[in-house]
């Protein structure tokens, strides 16, 4: 499955992990807030009239005193009580307004998402959960995860094993800011070690997410599960209420970026990205090794996250297998009508090695 092996409780032994997730770590044994308890006690001065470009503006100059607040809560600093214009309120405030039109993806496609339309996501405003339970199949820092499943993509992956929520948005369950948050909530009570916001993609449902955090106050970290295909605009709102990140990161070119999950510019804008999450946070990538595409996906992937994430944990993953599209023509997708080879996971892991990545299972 994954190259973390699934024990919780022994893979804090291994010193590589302890150290790259020590923020998450400290919130999941309680030791620390997680980064939204604080967000909602943080004052901000802003009015809900203001134009978009205002409350941005409110919110970059809000984001310095922040985290000088939290490296204090951090500390011991007592969070004391909710404020009713907080930073979080703030978030919740602009991600409404980057929803109509909509701009919470690089496809900065448009939608009035709140007059009813739908975007290349397949949403509009309302919000849907596919599922929701304890995932003991992450990886092994993770476990047991609290998965939230939303339904809608902004990625249109030929080879796609969620493809019966990300193609079909219609697939879920419409759920309310604050029933998104008791949902958050029951699977904290079930023993959850961390909130995990994943899909399809969830990055299109921000808005809701964002909301329903003002209606829980549990000390659980968050970990947001995203292809990092989102708008700059839509990542400021997240850095400062997520404790550790599980990003995806794909592909080593924007061709086979455009050929196997259509989307442009993805090179530019989904390294943008995780070189943000990368500066302070907590964070484990992904990378799905695909047959075939070693050399222009993998290797680049790799070389690219050890010379500008060298603190993230990256999962090279063996799991690939036909699905979706690649399983019903897989003659318009050759190289991807099979499993990876041993050869080429063992040749990923040798070239991660070589690279100083941190990998490896723990034994």
């Amino acid at each position: 499955m994954h190259a973390y092996r699934p024990d919780a409780l022994t893979v804090w032994e291994n010193p590589e992990v302890a150290s790259r997730l020590s923020h998450y770590r400290a919130v999941m044994e309680g030791e620390r807030p997680p980064r939204y308890r604080a967000a909602k006690r943080f004052p901000v001065d802003y009015e809900d009239r203001w134009g978009l470009k205002e409350l941005l503006e409110a919110h970059e100059e809000a984001a310095g005193g922040f985290e000088e607040y939290y490296a204090e809560v951090a500390e011991g600093r007592p969070l004391g009580r909710e404020v009713e214009k907080s930073y979080l309120s703030l978030k919740v405030e602009i991600a409404r307004r980057l929803i109509d039109p909509c701009r919470l993806c690089e496809w900065r496609c448009g939608a009035r998402r709140t007059r009813g339309e739908r975007g290349v996501c397949g949403l509009d405003a309302r919000v849907r959960v596919a599922s929701a339970f304890l995932h003991w199949g992450e990886e092994a820092p993770l476990v047991p995860s609290g998965t939230i499943f939303f339904t809608g993509c902004s990625f249109r992956c030929v080879y796609c094993q969620n493809w019966d929520i990300s193609t079909r948005p219609s697939n879920g369950v419409e759920v309310t800011p604050q029933e998104l948050a008791a949902i958050a909530v029951k699977l904290y009570l079930m023993g959850a070690r961390n909130i995990n916001y994943v899909g399809g993609n969830p990055d299109q449902s921000l808005h809701v997410v964002l909301e329903s955090l003002l209606y829980m106050d549990v000390d659980v970290p968050l970990l947001w599960n995203s292809n990092m295909y989102m708008t700059p605009e839509a990542l400021s709102l997240l850095l400062d209420v997520i404790d550790i990140w599980l990003p995806d990161f794909k592909y080593g070119n924007d061709k086979c970026a455009k050929r196997l999950s259509g989307v442009d510019r993805y090179f530019e804008v989904v390294s943008r990205n995780h070189e943000a999450i990368c500066r302070g946070g907590d964070v484990i990538v992904r990378h799905l090794v695909l047959p075939g595409h070693l050399e222009c996906c993998t290797k680049p992937v790799l070389k690219w996250l050890s010379r500008n994430c060298p603190r993230a944990l990256v999962n090279i993953m063996d799991q690939y297998r036909p699905e979706h599209l690649v399983a019903r023509f897989p003659e318009r997708w050759p190289e991807l009508a099979r499993r990876p080879s041993r050869e080429e996971v063992e040749e990923a892991r040798r070239y991660a090695d070589q690279l100083g990545i941190c990998w490896r299972p723990v034994s």
